[in-house]
């Protein structure tokens, strides 16, 4: 029915949605679709959104008119977390003609009857509580692969909308989830990263997010699993210790802090301190050579003064970290937040923003510092931009050399020997 038809995907937010995306991807290719390009010209376009912060809405809609310029006569659909929260206001943008909630992205397929555009946009909608849980993982979009292993959340920060959106925590098998690692390996896909909501929660049967790693470290063919963001409260001295003596778990760790003040970690309701984080930090460093460990930092969080931010500045500076990922503060609906007093204006949040940027920066020249001139397994990927090709140590530190075809996708000893004008290293191989 499909035969010679084009759909093109376009995923905003997490690497979660990246892992859904591929999957729903894979399952129209099976019903004939030739899956094409955003920017090219196709049939139909599935756009997976994010609605963590309001430019991701933003981004959405932009999305949204790119495709319709493109291919003005093509089906548009939109899933993802924006269309679980807001279909109704998804359904005005001029173009869409589906909106999934969460049940219904993997049911894409069976909703289509045909291409042709819709008069009206149509909704196809749930109710939170009644989510199942859907398996996925990414093939052949990078060289590694997002797996899901765990949606949902539980917990009630106070500027998240994850559970409205993704509902409660549920988690798949460990017999499914190794299943779908096997099915990876057999794509000669080489790297694999553990993936969720909130993936230290991961519960079923029982069996708990140490059990699940301690399966997968015995799957054979794998050569790399990083381990995606996880909660500080969550990371047990056992999951340490699996890191530090697996050869497949990479000595890698994203670690959400959000704020170095225990009086907006309080705000946020956050289920650790600073204390707390710190020994974390401090154990992981001690136990693991050479680790890289990310966080996240939300500023601008409603009662954020000066002194507050402060205090996460000189928190910062005393952590063994190796990047930050910063996010201003963005209002959201139906959150705790939003009602908050002692709200920051967006020029403030915006400086600061770009002031933790700016320590960012430090922290990641620091750490690549720290291992010029040692000796590293590089993967590298299978992309040429203006004749250099890249890939990742171990550790998490970015690599480049001059393309070539016969390295792509493989695993090569390298000693790092430069930090280039644009932050990025390069290595000699041995």
């Amino acid at each position: 029915m499909y035969h010679n038809k084009r759909a093109a995907f376009y995923t905003l937010g997490c690497k979660l949605n990246f892992s859904e995306t591929s999957t729903i991807s894979r399952q129209l290719k099976n019903k004939g679709f030739i899956i094409t390009d955003f920017d090219r010209v196709a049939d139909l376009y599935v756009i997976n959104t994010c609605s963590v912060t309001e430019n991701a809405n933003k981004n959405c809609r932009r999305i949204i008119r790119k495709a319709k310029e493109k291919s003005p006569n093509a089906l548009i659909i939109v899933t993802g977390c924006y269309a679980q929260l807001k279909p109704k206001e998804i359904t005005e943008i001029e173009g869409v003609d589906m909106v999934l909630g969460a049940n219904d992205k993997f049911n894409i397929p069976n909703l289509l009857n045909n291409l042709n555009k819709k008069n009206k946009a149509e909704i196809h909608g749930c109710e939170i509580e009644n989510l199942e849980y859907k398996s996925a993982y990414s093939l052949n979009d990078r060289t590694r692969s997002f797996l899901k292993i765990q949606d949902g959340c539980n917990y009630t920060c106070s500027y998240c909308t994850i559970p409205f959106a993704r509902g409660k925590n549920r988690s798949d098998s460990i017999e499914n989830i190794v299943a779908n690692a096997k099915k990876i390996v057999k794509q000669g896909i080489k790297e694999i990263v553990i993936t969720g909501v909130n993936i230290g929660t991961y519960d079923n049967q029982n069996k708990t997010f140490t059990d699940l790693i301690k399966e997968l470290d015995k799957v054979k063919g794998v050569e790399r699993y990083r381990i995606s963001s996880i909660e500080p409260n969550l990371i047990t001295d056992e999951i340490i210790d699996i890191v530090k003596n697996s050869k497949k778990f990479m000595p890698h760790f994203h670690i959400p802090l959000q704020s170095g003040s225990d009086l907006i970690l309080g705000k946020m309701r956050r289920r650790y301190k600073t204390k707390l984080y710190l020994e974390k930090i401090n154990n992981i460093s001690k136990k693991i050579e050479n680790v890289c460990i990310g966080a996240d930092v939300i500023v601008g969080f409603p009662g954020e003064t000066d002194k507050e931010f402060n205090k996460t500045l000189d928190f910062i500076r005393k952590l063994n970290l190796s990047y930050l990922h910063v996010f201003s503060y963005s209002e959201r609906e139906n959150t705790q937040a939003i009602n908050f007093k002692g709200k920051v204006n967006k020029q403030v949040r915006s400086l600061r923003s770009k002031q933790l940027r700016i320590l960012s920066k430090k922290l990641q020249r620091k750490f690549y510092e720290k291992n010029l001139n040692g000796n590293f397994k590089v993967l590298f990927e299978n992309h040429n931009k203006d004749g250099m090709m890249f890939g990742f140590t171990e550790n998490y530190i970015k690599v480049k050399t001059k393309y070539n075809l016969e390295i792509c996708q493989t695993s090569k000893n390298v000693s790092l020997n430069n930090i280039e004008n644009d932050g990025l290293m390069t290595a000699k191989f041995i």
